[in-house]
């Protein structure tokens, strides 16, 4: 009986990576053969058009790391999580770095143990986006001890008076005020805002911004009753935003994307239509919030540009720059869409 042999790994036609790299076949060659006369991004082109096609890149082309950096985030329910991610894997890769992925989950792995995995496959430094640096209840000796450790660090959405290291924010003061004030100008008075638990200093700077505004926009003297702490999550945000549209509210602001679609569960669970009756605004702008129905409005989170930020900060103290304590704020967008509409609520009695 004759053996099948095993098929080739197909070889890689440089017409069809020069049509994707939208590159000569010619610049294609030169990158293929490691020549000098393509730019770092051409060559960063060629090899994602190589990938895409499911072509093997040559041995000589294969990552050469500089070393390894860790990158912990909270979770993945939350699509932004793993944008945040691809884009620190992405930018980490063009520098010639290699990228560890975890992720916390409830009951699985913590972000302690997440920490000793790292170190355990010597990395250099960890990026940690929305991590216990954020929790004000969390004891940060762990980040002392990493930097006694020589380990970098750097850290995403919070901030912390007790760790060195830079800390990567949206200016939430600016995206919640003009959420507000886009509210507003549609005709709500009764806004509420919908957010994660307290502890966690984005929340907090949220609910802060969010008071403020309140006050400045619509003459609100006590916010209280329009804020509402939950979990960051799709429940989280239906049964908040239930308790604000039972109480009167005809506009629900939240702290995620996930918490804003509970928030529009809410209103057609209560015979409400979304933006007509009820306005809802989220905060991130995950990949997908253009295409639910009614499409997101939503508070888009420069995850690209913060990315690059971290990348470039923890590879200066891996350079040899001193770690010191600095926060970066990086200004959001209020992403208008479907979502939310002038308010024909004015006249409306809930039981």
């Amino acid at each position: 009986m004759t053996k099948k042999r095993a098929p080739r790994a197909q070889r890689p036609r440089m017409l069809d990576i020069a049509e994707v790299a939208k590159v000569s076949t010619a610049t294609v060659s030169r990158v293929l053969n490691d020549k000098p006369g393509a730019s770092d991004e051409v060559r960063q082109a060629v090899l994602a058009a190589m990938d895409m096609l499911g072509y093997e890149r040559p041995v000589a082309l294969r990552a050469k790391t500089e070393g390894l950096v860790g990158v912990i985030v909270a979770e993945f329910a939350n699509p932004v999580f793993a944008a945040f991610a691809q884009a620190i894997e992405t930018r980490l890769a063009r520098l010639g770095y290699g990228a560890l992925l975890c992720s916390q989950s409830p009951g699985g792995t913590t972000e302690d143990q997440a920490i000793s995995l790292l170190l355990d496959q010597g990395a250099r430094g960890i990026i940690f986006v929305s991590g216990l640096h954020a929790d004000a209840a969390a004891d940060h000796q762990r980040y002392q001890e990493l930097r006694s450790r020589g380990v970098a660090q750097v850290f995403i959405n919070g901030s912390a008076e007790d760790i060195e290291g830079t800390f990567i924010s949206v200016d939430e003061a600016s995206v919640i005020d003009a959420s507000v004030r886009h509210l507003a100008s549609l005709g709500h008075e009764q806004i509420g805002l919908a957010v994660g638990p307290n502890r966690f200093l984005p929340s907090q700077r949220k609910a802060r911004a969010f008071g403020e505004s309140l006050r400045t926009v619509l003459g609100v003297t006590d916010p209280a009753p329009h804020i509402v702490h939950t979990l960051y999550t799709l429940e989280g945000g239906q049964a908040a935003a239930t308790s604000l549209l039972e109480s009167g509210h005809t506009a629900v602001v939240c702290g995620s994307d996930l918490m804003a679609l509970g928030s529009i569960r809410a209103a057609h669970a209560l015979d409400l239509r979304v933006p007509q009756d009820v306005s809802v605004i989220g905060y991130d702008d995950s990949p997908t919030m253009a295409f639910v129905d009614p499409p997101l409005t939503t508070v888009r989170q420069p995850v690209l540009e913060m990315s690059a930020a971290a990348v470039s900060s923890l590879l200066e103290e891996l350079d040899g720059s001193p770690a010191r304590r600095v926060e970066l704020l990086f200004r959001g967008e209020l992403v208008v869409r479907g979502s939310t509409g002038a308010t024909t609520q004015a006249d409306r009695a809930l039981a």
